[in-house]
């Protein structure tokens, strides 16, 4: 009987323990990651530090992402491969495919967002250490992920060793934090194109900014969507339609998705045609003068400060994403601009892809306990950017431990 209640005490003790550890190493009771724009291929990534030894491992964060997966190559002496019908198994296969013969070991789907390549790995858990430079260090003891085969690592950035998913599943990062650390439903993005950042929880004093828009899931649990009511330029609204049903200058584009891993936003080819002809109309008001396209752009300009404003409009008139010339036109050479959107072509799963380009030092809030999206114009027009935030964030938490 003594032996049985001290055994309940350690227990006892080594959960306080561990509670009181990842609470007094989070970030301000939330905690951040840095995040970088690999310039070959336009990917956003991170680190962490992974096993034991704590190696670290580059990974290309992915908001449509069920899962952290990654190469495990290198052994990791705390790493427990995680049994089939397990309580952590059952949790990672919450609405997701299954291989037809279950295995001893727990097997999820994993896929590289970037070629499609989909695989079943290994369900695993490690020890995964948070490090932002001079800020606090965050610990997770029992991080679960999925390892796989060397050839899912195709088509990443340079040295990457996985992806980092932010999606919606009960394993993916955002999901894992939350369980393991007192922080709120919600996670805080601003990208850049040198150094941006990710909080997980509460940004404080970020959320006054912001407006809001609905999220929707009518395209599927995975990952983060709005609909559009409408695209102006320079006021202009445009009657859009995608090819099959018409969308009509009343109805709005649903499901656009929100992409850390489109480059540059994706639009189907119906769309894109009635877009880049309004635009081209608005900046030949504007006396911009056209040149050879330069891929994977379809349009381009001689280069000129002023250009046409674009505006998504979303639930009402009252709340519109506004892109301004950073976030519309990408400049090739000194002479050279590009309007940033491409040709999806016809067989695209969604009509509109918005992606990382145009999401560039803005601040995004996606609040998973609300189901709704906050976001803020563009940092640069307030003289500001993502990564002058990211550095005051990082010092007033040096100043805090």
């Amino acid at each position: 009987m003594a032996s049985h209640l001290q055994l309940l005490l350690f227990l006892f003790l080594l959960t306080i323990n561990r509670l009181s550890s990842a609470q007094t190493t989070a970030f301000h009771g939330d905690f951040l990651l840095t995040i970088a724009k690999d310039p070959q291929t336009l990917q956003y990534t991170t680190q962490l530090l992974i096993g034991t030894p704590p190696l670290p491992t580059k990974l290309v964060v992915h908001f449509s992402g069920q899962s952290l997966w990654l190469n495990c190559a290198q052994p990791s002496s705390s790493r427990q491969l995680v049994r089939h019908g397990s309580l952590p198994c059952l949790m990672a296969k919450s609405g997701g495919q299954t291989p037809i013969a279950p295995p001893t070991i727990c097997d999820i789907h994993q896929e590289n967002p970037i070629t499609g390549s989909t695989n079943f790995g290994d369900l695993a858990e490690d020890i995964v250490t948070i490090v932002d430079g001079n800020g606090p260090v965050v610990t997770v003891d029992r991080f679960l992920f999925s390892c796989s085969p060397e050839y899912l690592l195709k088509g990443l950035a340079t040295s990457a060793k996985g992806v980092l998913g932010f999606g919606r599943s009960k394993i993916a990062f955002q999901s894992q934090a939350v369980n393991n650390f007192d922080i709120s439903r919600k996670f805080t993005v601003c990208l850049s194109s040198s150094e941006g950042f990710i909080i997980s929880g509460t940004a404080s004093g970020i959320s006054k900014s912001l407006s809001y828009t609905p999220l929707t899931s009518t395209h599927g649990p995975d990952g983060y969507y709005v609909n559009v009511k409408s695209i102006k330029i320079n006021g202009r609204r445009l009657a859009l339609h995608d090819g099959g049903q018409g969308q009509g200058q009343g109805q709005p584009i649903r499901g656009v998705e929100i992409s850390t891993v489109v480059p540059y936003t994706t639009m189907k080819t119906p769309i894109y045609k009635i877009f880049t002809k309004a635009y081209v109309n608005a900046a030949s008001s504007m006396n911009m003068t056209m040149v050879t396209p330069v891929a994977p752009f379809g349009v381009c300009f001689s280069s000129q400060e002023s250009v046409p404003e674009i505006e998504l409009v979303l639930q009402s008139e009252l709340v519109k994403w506004k892109v301004q010339r950073r976030n519309s036109m990408v400049q090739v050479s000194d002479a050279v601009m590009c309007l940033g959107f491409v040709d999806g072509g016809l067989d695209t799963s969604g009509s509109v892809v918005l992606g990382g380009y145009q999401l560039e030092d803005h601040i995004l809030e996606f609040n998973l306990g609300t189901g709704m999206m906050g976001f803020s114009p563009s940092l640069l027009i307030q003289g500001n950017s993502c990564s002058n935030m990211k550095k005051g964030f990082v010092r007033s938490a040096r100043d805090r431990v």
